[in-house]
């Protein structure tokens, strides 16, 4: 009695408490997910920026190539498989080097480059230290040529003839026998590298474009032969000459006289005319020399003769 309104229910005012309770931690969390996201941006961008910097530093600069010397990054190169390594004391002996220094430009920096001697940069320009690295490639092969006519150069250009790194005869009757590299000049910039195969006898070019452009001096015009002296185990049987393709038309062979080899055996047939006319003008003066010879003795005789009777 005397009481105002309705007494509240139990527990009502403790529901709307933590309702707002909940509420304002709600909300916070998303005040603080709002401020972390910034710096969560930023530390992403840090990182994306720094493995970019990272791949790119990495691709710029290949992996071992400031421990590896000149001459192994050098052999390693594509199209330079031909190429083995030559010893340092090979190439600091002064003998070995003798009369280069007059074929290659920049020749004390293009070979302290080979040896792997620090210069200072700031001596050459741009287009000097393109023509010095030009100039050490150029060095190094002829270097190269006479190293391998070696023994141990010879010994470490067996293990690539092994192996057939330096290709096979295209020839059919060859049988795939394994080339050695030939120049045709022991001077360079006059003809590129070829392939010469110990069966057959023959020049070919190689397989791979790149190792076409090599010069040929950079492995002589003596080292295939004196490998093949110096190891006449390896000289394969002589059976493959013998061999040739005769061409067949519908199972005949081709007339040595049709136009088939007209072009062929056009040349001979001119140098055997030639000598057969120039052997017989001197057949025919020959003959008349003699003729004369005979008439005089004839006319000796008959006076001889005239001679006698007289008496």
């Amino acid at each position: 009695p005397g009481g105002g309104g309705p007494p509240p229910p139990p527990g009502g005012g403790g529901a709307d408490d933590a309702l707002g309770r909940k509420n304002n931690t709600t909300a916070q969390n998303i005040q603080n997910v709002q401020q972390a996201e910034p710096d969560l941006e930023a530390s992403n961008s840090d990182e994306q920026s720094g493995s970019a910097s990272q791949s790119s530093s990495s691709s710029m600069t290949p992996s071992g190539s400031d421990d590896a010397s000149w001459i192994t990054w050098f052999c390693a190169l594509r199209g330079n498989e031909f190429f083995v390594e030559v010893d340092e004391d090979y190439i600091q002996d002064d003998f070995n080097l003798t009369g280069l220094n007059s074929l290659v430009p920049y020749y004390d920096y293009a070979l302290d480059m080979i040896l792997d001697v620090e210069m200072v940069e700031d001596q050459l320009t741009e287009e000097q230290q393109e023509v010095v690295e030009s100039a050490a490639e150029m060095l190094y092969g002829l270097i190269h040529a006479r190293y391998i006519v070696t023994n141990r150069g010879m010994h470490a250009m067996y293990e690539k003839y092994k192996l057939a790194s330096f290709g096979r005869c295209p020839r059919v009757f060859c049988q795939g026998q394994p080339v050695l590299p030939c120049g045709l000049s022991d001077l360079p910039r006059n003809y590129t590298v070829n392939v010469f195969c110990p069966k057959c006898h023959d020049l070919f070019y190689p397989k791979s474009t790149r190792q076409s452009n090599i010069d040929g001096a950079y492995f002589g015009t003596t080292f295939p032969h004196l490998y093949l002296m110096a190891h006449p185990e390896t000289i394969p049987t002589s059976s493959a000459n013998s061999v040739k393709y005769v061409p067949k038309v519908y199972g005949f062979k081709i007339s040595k006289k049709s136009v088939y080899y007209r072009n062929r055996e056009g040349d001979q047939s001119k140098k055997s005319s030639g000598r057969k006319k120039s052997s017989g003008g001197n057949s025919n003066i020959s003959y008349q020399q003699q003729q004369q010879q005979y008439e005089r003795e004839a006319s000796l005789r008959e006076a001889a003769g005239v001679m006698n009777q007289r008496k």
